[in-house]
């Protein structure tokens, strides 16, 4: 009598770990993940930088079509190829490095196109303000990276934030814009 009782168990357990074996997580990989923005320059041409350091982990279930995200940004490594722009972009009229030494990228709502990632939803804090961001994904793939034997998440997301939002105001009396073109290049390596 106890017997079909094994057979039953040993399905829920089989289960219960296939589904676990879909959510996973990752950490997000420094050396192919890039923070980089762009913005206009009196009409003229487009300045861009970006930050070199960051760090972060990824939570990503395909099945469940859920995920999360927490991308953390030195601040202070702000790169430009120009160093006078770049102490400029430190100082307290832009970045205030000193005061706010990092911005953070964390999400929770993720929307999918398929199997892939599409879209992600959640918040970015600089300047000591939260404000929400969406970045929209433009290419995204997992694959088994063949040296490190693991499986590899990421993809290129990008979005448009308003930096007046954060009391980043620099410059827009004199007709600098607005808005922010945020260009993300993640990838991060299942733990």
């Amino acid at each position: 009598m106890r017997l079909p009782l094994i057979p039953a168990a040993a399905a829920v357990v089989l289960l219960a770990s296939t589904v676990s074996a879909q959510a996973a997580s990752y950490a997000i990989d420094p050396t192919h993940t890039y923070v980089t923005f762009e913005i206009g320059h009196f009409g003229t041409s487009t300045n861009r930088g970006r930050f070199d350091k960051k760090e972060g982990s990824v939570e990503l279930d395909r099945a469940a079509k859920t995920g999360k995200v927490e991308i953390v940004v030195d601040t202070s490594s702000i790169s430009t190829g120009f160093a006078m722009f770049n102490k400029h972009l430190q100082s307290a009229e832009l970045f205030d490095v000193e005061k706010f030494p990092t911005m953070k990228f964390a999400a929770d709502k993720f929307v999918f196109n398929g199997d892939k990632v599409a879209e992600v939803t959640g918040t970015l804090t600089l300047l000591g303000k939260t404000n929400p961001l969406t970045l929209k994904a433009t290419n995204f793939n997992c694959y088994e990276n063949p040296m490190l034997k693991r499986e590899v998440c990421g993809g290129d997301f990008e979005g448009t934030l308003d930096r007046t939002q954060y009391g980043m105001n620099y410059g827009i009396d004199w007709g600098f814009p607005k808005n922010v073109h945020l260009v993300v290049q993640v990838e991060a390596i299942k733990q």
